[in-house]
């Protein structure tokens, strides 16, 4: 361990090398002893790179973690990656395109092979990523969910429900994505307004008594229509129902059917039904026992289920051909612009069609009702509680669950069919044989599809811990770990993942899978907007931390648009914010920042300004130490400090206080609090202040008060390290290398060092409020000199009025401090009118600057002026405030009592200024 440190702060010349360090030394691994403490990583798809949501969440886990750690706790961060089904599939496909290759040509065994080939080239980035922001997770028990040991859990939990009745095989309607022919979740599927039409269309009456219009967004999914809508208690169309009407464009008659869903103020009051093509008709059309006609293939053309002139047709084309041939018959009766809410594939960009087809569902009344039980009787706890209510809300209206993906990466459904079509399931084809008694004389055909990634990590508790291998389970320690302690993620999965990870881990051990789930926004840009590709504002948190040049900030953003012809527009804002590139920052400044904009629950506006400012913090933090270590060069100290001088019992103390606070706000995951209360004690108290009145100490020639002032400096900064690393974990890990040594601590890492906590040293409330008067006295000074201009080098008098006999014998007990530190070159106290000067109050106490020598009179009479109008100005504009009734009578009274109290302010202010123009007479 070095005791010497670089000149500067150089994070890139130091945060690699720790990390390797710390994981070769095997710091992060669980140790099997002490009190467990363990937090699951959400699984990051195997696909993606750390973008700054991983970033926000992986800076507070690591957080807790390091925390934990260092409070002698058996931390255990389960690390792991999720085989991402559909963002896989497309990426090695478009790899092999540029080989020349197919996903069909190679069939799905070469395919598959051709995944993994790529997982072991590229699919390792993102825990490369984690690695730079310093994850400290326990690498040695990760887990992708494609290994064994979790798909063997995957077959395992789908068996298992089979056998209970919970999963069944059926005919739904499911998002579809035409251009990956996959059923695809909610999640997948983003809801963007777009401008669109609203078309008004006649259907007329079978009984040639009239027509009835209707209103549509998506005329082509007419030709499936099996029924027209109107509300029950619409008089307009009380008398039409039960009725028939002839769907245009076809053969069919369909009925006029009543039902309380349809919006009477929409449109005509009259709406098409067509099950087999909207979620909302679906419904309509299970209440009203309506048919299903599907009208389109898997790749969103027509089938033969509509007319002959319309088959084989693009939908798109459909519509067109289907509107054109309404037109000539006179039935489109108006076409006006519309904006409507276009649900498009997250992967692909296309919209997504409401499909029916035949997929693997999970019966979830039962298990949600259980899962509803386990949250409200507090097994598990949100955190903020108020997300209780959208879990609360999302397990009230659960639906069955699509549960199969029309893939061929992922984990494939143990289920196999004969040639009759009967479905055998089993943990493999002898067990499904087994299970059925079928000779080998049975051909079997195992289904083609795969389950979706969220059917796997809803058993991440559990499969990470050996789930259902008995001795995996005792080898990985499954009675310790599960539950975990804390499971942080965002808002927007607590339905497709945390609930189902509860529901599942229930179900299948009878335990909660986590304590705790603490919920965080999202990370948006600057001003608010959330960071898309489309929008161009995305900001990796890689090239904030080892810095990007403009051209290849410009490139990154502009490359792979799903609209190409946004690319200008986002080249101009990117050279306009970034005109240099982004300049390196390091880990530990984006991660205080994370941690510093981490209010309970709330989205975060993250302005890169932020991570240059705490840039700036981690360098004070630097700039401290090499004073530290400059000042006790050659010293080594054993043991807490026996505090000798006034200002090393009042650091003492608010490093006590500090700690404790510290301790309180991990425990309400109140990270924001956390970093501001750091925050002020290391850059305001400990860089600024008590750097500032060691110095008296250390250049006096009271030699037990130097020597007992550098063990204070050293045992502080020491503790500060601590107090701070599990937020940036590699500047402290760096500077506390320095700075042990002479506090003879032999340990080779901060990591594993005790946390610190409330001391035990005595409050000495004399030495406190000393510390305050003196900080007061200093201040005070320094903004008479800032607002004269006079240089800190300069000498200066100080002349005393009034005061209190406590402050006569503070000015004689700090009389060295206060010339050493404020360059006095003479104190004296006076009676009757002070001279040309100008002043300030420390409580009672009336100090006074003499300004000949130091100033010019005239410029200063003219600032005095000058200050003197804007404060009579700010007085009068209270002063007619509360002179107004109105004020007075209508304002909240804390608006008011705000208004008297600056009133007060604005006054003292100018007769203080008056008095010192007074004197410069």
């Amino acid at each position: 361990m070095s005791d010497t440190l670089a000149p500067s702060y150089d994070p890139a010349s130091f945060e690699s090398r720790l990390y390797a360090e710390w994981e070769d030394a095997g710091v992060f691994r669980a140790r099997g002893e002490g009190k467990p403490y363990v937090v699951l990583l959400p699984p990051p798809n195997v696909t993606g790179t750390l973008h700054m949501g991983h970033a926000f969440q992986h800076t507070l886990q690591d957080a807790l973690v390091r925390y934990h750690r260092m409070r002698g706790f058996d931390a255990l961060w389960q690390m792991g990656t999720d085989h991402a089904g559909i963002a896989t599939e497309m990426v090695v496909a478009r790899n092999l395109g540029r080989e020349g290759l197919t996903r069909d040509g190679l069939g799905r065994a070469g395919f598959i092979d051709k995944v993994w080939e790529w997982r072991e080239q590229s699919g390792h980035t993102i825990e490369r990523q984690m690695r730079r922001l310093g994850t400290s997770g326990d690498w040695s028990r990760s887990v992708f969910t494609m290994d064994p040991m979790a798909a063997d859990a995957v077959v395992e939990s789908f068996v298992r429900l089979h056998e209970e009745g919970l999963i069944y095989r059926g005919q739904r309607l499911v998002n579809w994505d035409p251009v990956l022919k996959t059923a695809i979740s909610d999640l997948e599927v983003a809801n963007e307004e777009e401008d669109g039409s609203l078309w008004s269309i006649a259907y007329p009456l079978s009984d040639g008594s009239g027509t009835l219009t209707v209103a549509t967004t998506r005329p082509e999914t007419m030709l499936g229509d099996t029924a027209v809508m109107v509300h029950p208690d619409d008089e307009r169309y009380s008398h039409l129902i039960g009725k028939m009407v002839k769907l245009p464009l076809t053969d069919r008659e369909i009925p006029v059917i009543a039902d309380a869903y349809v919006d009477r103020e929409f449109g005509t009051g009259v709406v098409k039904v067509t099950p087999a093509h909207d979620f909302n008709d679906y419904l309509v059309g299970q209440r009203h026992q309506l048919p299903l006609i599907n009208i389109f293939t898997p790749d969103a053309t027509t089938n033969d289920n509509v007319p002959e002139k319309y088959r084989a047709l693009d939908r798109y084309v459909a519509r067109k051909a289907v509107l054109a041939d309404l037109e000539a018959l006179g039935l489109l009766l108006e076409t006006k612009p519309h904006k409507l809410q276009v649900p498009r594939g997250d992967r692909t960009g296309q919209v997504i069609e409401p499909y029916l087809t035949d997929q693997w569902f999970v019966k979830m009344d039962g298990l949600a009702k259980r899962g509803m039980e386990l949250v409200e009787k507090g097994d598990v706890q949100f955190v903020p509680p108020n997300w209780i209510n959208t879990y609360r809300h999302w397990m009230e209206n659960i639906q069955d669950w699509c549960i199969s993906r029309q893939l061929w990466w992922g984990h494939r459904i143990p289920a196999w069919y004969d040639a009759d079509g009967n479905i055998y399931v089993g943990r493999d084809e002898a067990d499904a044989r087994a299970r059925n008694k079928l000779g080998t004389n049975v051909l079997l055909r195992q289904d083609d599809d795969v389950l979706e990634t969220w059917f796997s990590s809803q058993l991440w508790p559990i499969s990470t811990m050996g789930w259902p291998d008995e001795a995996k389970m005792a080898d990985l320690g499954f009675d310790r770990y599960v539950p975990s302690s804390v499971l942080v993620t965002g808002f927007d999965i607590i339905f497709f993942w945390v609930a189902r990870m509860i529901m599942a881990t229930d179900h299948f051990t009878g335990r909660v899978p986590f304590r705790d789930v603490y919920i965080t926004g999202l990370v948006r840009d600057k001003d608010g907007q959330k960071m898309s590709k489309s929008k161009g504002n995305i900001l990796d948190p890689i090239d904030i931390i080892d810095g990007i040049s403009l051209e290849s900030l410009v490139a990154k953003r502009t490359t792979g648009l799903m609209k190409p012809t946004d690319a200008p527009k986002i080249e101009k804002a990117t050279r306009k914010e970034f005109p240099d590139g982004i300049v390196a920052h390091g880990a530990d400044p984006l991660r205080f920042t994370m941690t510093a904009l981490a209010g309970p629950g709330r989205d975060i506006k993250f302005d890169l300004g932020r991570a240059e400012g705490y840039k700036n913090f981690c360098n004070k933090l630097w700039n401290a130490t090499r004073f530290v270590l400059m000042n006790t060069e050659g010293k080594t100290f054993d043991g807490a400090p026996q505090p000798v001088t006034d200002a090393e019992k009042w650091i003492l103390a608010r490093l006590s206080e500090v700690s404790a606070q510290a301790a309180t706000h991990f425990a309400a995951y109140r990270f924001d609090l956390l970093a501001q209360a750091l925050y002020e004690f290391a850059w305001n108290e400990f860089c600024d202040w008590f750097v500032e009145l060691a110095k008296p100490a250390l250049n006096g020639s009271d030699a037990a008060a130097a020597d007992s002032t550098r063990h204070t400096l050293l045992h502080v900064l020491e503790a500060l390290l601590r107090l701070l690393h599990p937020l940036v974990p590699f500047v402290t890990e760096e500077l506390w290398r320095s700075v042990a040594p002479r506090l003879s601590i032999a340990a080779s890492t901060i990591s594993l060092q005790v946390y610190p906590e409330a001391q035990d040293f005595p409050r000495d409330a004399t030495a406190e409020a000393d510390v305050e008067w003196l900080k007061a006295m200093v201040s005070g000074l320094r903004r008479i000199r800032s607002e004269l201009g006079v240089s800190p080098a300069k000498q200066i008098a100080l002349l005393l009025q009034a005061g209190t006999a406590a402050d006569r014998a503070r000015i004689a007990r700090f009389d060295a401090p206060l010339r050493f530190l404020n360059r006095i070159e003479r104190i004296e106290w006076i009676d009757g009118e002070p001279p040309a000067s100008a002043g300030g109050l420390v409580g009672e106490l009336k100090l006074f600057v003499p300004l000949e020598g130091l100033v010019d009179l005239g410029a200063e009479r003219t600032r005095l002026d000058k200050e003197l109008k804007r404060v009579e100005g700010e007085l009068a504009k209270s002063t007619n405030k509360l002179a107004s009734e109105t004020f007075v009578a209508n304002a909240p009274a804390a608006v008011v009592e705000q208004e008297r109290t600056r009133l007060a302010e604005w006054t003292a202010q100018r007769d203080a200024l008056a008095a010192q123009r007074a004197r410069l007479a």
